[in-house]
């Protein structure tokens, strides 16, 4: 998807493969499993896969499991579903755990060439000390322990001998270095938890800054894509790389982050929105994650387009999600057929039509797709309209649906008029009572007279009960910022409606899409089940949300 068009990493990499600095493109995507997906992390995955396949490359899936106390396999299955979701193959699925050994013997290794020491600083002296407010970091005490004795003590901290923060292995590099991230980085941490993988063999763990480009170097990887927060990173991924002895020498690249509109892409917030209870789960509909937009009806497609469509570089931007919605739009337009479904309904009598009679009229499935065919749909004595395609006076020219004493075409069927209102003892309009005209069924080329607008029903006896779920952005206004984020979240996110669907819909099943006539896109929610039928608003025909 990436071939017609062409960005700063994808010249790199053309012009690395043209120069022989690379004969292959490797890349790989490496996402912490403590938490779902969103997304922002969509873009890293589209954009490390699509990239390698313009160049008949590959793409790893690696799990940056270093941090066990917040890691879980859940969300190692949760990622493992959102790439095959978004229609990817990793070349091969890896764990950082799997290079603990490897990644151990390449510290004892900087410890014997010096470039390594055991320090006793708590944490909050040692940030300190690398963080100063005047210039250079000040050295620890421990800096210059002999090589005998730090090989000695890191031994010590790998068999247990001491407790979480009381030792740190530290890369020794340069305490006046202007880039806090080489003022001698801390490279193991002890912590005494049992990892999802490995167990409780180790109770020491590489931070990342060391074990990531170690883990790029083992694989093999040619271009190690990341955003623009680590390319200041990028000298200790390279001191790393360099000082290591490894055989292969990845190259980092660094993209700006794209924001979009009305969403906050944050794993902290989404928990906090999830631990908190403003949502439902990590599923919800009105969550940013890939389990959200999946069962909120977003397809692979749409996701795809949109993050290329919003192209790569080396700044931070930020997109409207009125953007998104129209990639969506243009996905399902032309797939889904349009059935008719009534999510606030008025209920309608047609009082000069049999008492016993149904019909069926021809519906064609999708006026813009004809492959999609047609089906029966019912029209009787007793049907249900969208409340408000019904108001008693018509206020103006421009009212083109339903009002007393007026006549409207029922979609696929006749013209019916408005000839009683009916109201129950609070004045609330509970029934209309109708009468229709026989000549004006639809295919028979009547035009003896304009209707004054088309409008869709369902006709009550063969319908399904069903409920809608309508959203609305999580987020009230458009920043794409996390500041006070709960103060601006919007309460009218999630609205349920019950109504109905044609019979027609019947035995739909989760993920089937529609576009429901005049009320938008929607999906089958993976609730629905038997006579409860569940339906989730995927985007409406226009912009479904102000600003």
């Amino acid at each position: 998807m990436m071939n017609d068009s062409s960005n700063f990493i994808k010249t790199i990499m053309k012009n690395e493969l043209e120069s022989g600095v690379v004969d292959h493109i490797l890349t790989r995507f490496p996402p912490e499993p403590n938490a779902y997906l969103h997304i922002g992390h969509a873009r890293a995955i589209i954009t490390n896969f699509e990239l390698a396949k313009c160049f008949n490359g590959a793409t790893n899936l690696r799990f940056d499991d270093t941090n066990p106390s917040k890691e879980d396999s859940e969300y190692v299955d949760a990622i493992k579903e959102d790439i095959k979701w978004l229609g990817y193959t990793p070349n091969a699925i890896n764990y950082g755990s799997s290079y603990f050994e490897r990644t151990y013997e390449k510290a004892v290794l900087l410890i014997k060439k010096n470039l390594a020491y055991v320090d006793d600083l708590d944490q909050e002296t040692l940030s300190k000390y690398r963080d100063t407010a005047n210039g250079a970091g000040i050295e620890s005490p421990y800096r210059n322990r002999s090589i005998e004795e730090n090989l000695r003590l890191f031994e010590e901290m790998k068999d247990g001998k001491y407790k979480n923060g009381e030792k740190t292995l530290r890369a020794k590099i340069d305490m006046a270095s202007p880039n806090i991230n080489l003022r001698d980085p801390v490279i193991y941490r002890i912590m005494h938890v049992s990892h999802h993988q490995t167990k409780d063999k180790w109770c020491i763990y590489p931070m990342y800054d060391f074990a990531h480009p170690l883990q790029d170097a083992f694989e093999g990887i040619t271009h190690s894509l990341c955003s623009i927060e680590f390319e200041d990173h990028r000298p200790l991924y390279e001191w790393v790389i360099n000082n290591c002895e490894v055989e292969h020498h990845p190259r980092q690249i660094e993209w700006g982050r794209l924001g979009i509109t009305h969403m906050i892409m944050s794993k902290r917030y989404l928990k906090e929105l999830v631990d908190e209870g403003y949502v439902k789960g990590y599923d919800d509909p009105r969550m940013p994650t890939l389990a959200g937009l999946r069962r909120r009806g977003f397809t692979p497609s749409a996701i795809k387009n949109f993050i290329l469509s919003t192209g790569l570089s080396k700044v931070n931007s930020t997109v409207d999600y009125a953007m998104l919605e129209h990639f969506l739009r243009e996905d399902l337009k032309l797939t889904t057929t349009r059935p008719m479904a009534v999510v606030n309904p008025l209920k309608v009598v047609i009082t000069n039509y049999p008492e016993d009679k149904i019909e069926y009229v021809d519906a064609i499935n999708n006026t813009e797709n004809e492959a999609l065919g047609t089906h029966q749909m019912a029209f009787g004595k007793y049907l249900y309209i969208e409340r408000e395609d019904f108001i008693e006076e018509k206020p103006n020219k421009h009212w083109k649906r339903l009002a007393k004493g007026l006549e409207v075409r029922l979609m696929h069927a006749y013209f019916i008029k408005c000839e009683e209102v009916i109201k129950d003892e609070k004045g609330n309009i509970i029934e209309l009572h109708c009468t229709y005209d026989p000549k004006t069924k639809s295919g028979s080329n009547f035009n003896e007279r304009k209707p004054n607008g088309t409008i869709h029903y369902v006709e009550a006896t063969t319908a399904r009960k069903a409920t809608f779920n309508l959203f609305e952005p999580l987020i009230l206004d458009e920043k794409a910022s996390t500041d006070n984020f709960k103060e601006r979240l919007n309460p009218n996110s999630w609205q349920v409606y019950e109504g109905f669907v044609e019979n027609y819909l019947k035995d739909t099943q989760p993920m089937d899409k529609y576009q429901f006539i005049r009320n938008g896109y929607y999906t089958t929610d993976y609730t629905s089940k038997g006579d409860k039928l569940v339906f989730n608003r995927i985007v409406g025909l226009k912009s479904s949300f102000v600003s």
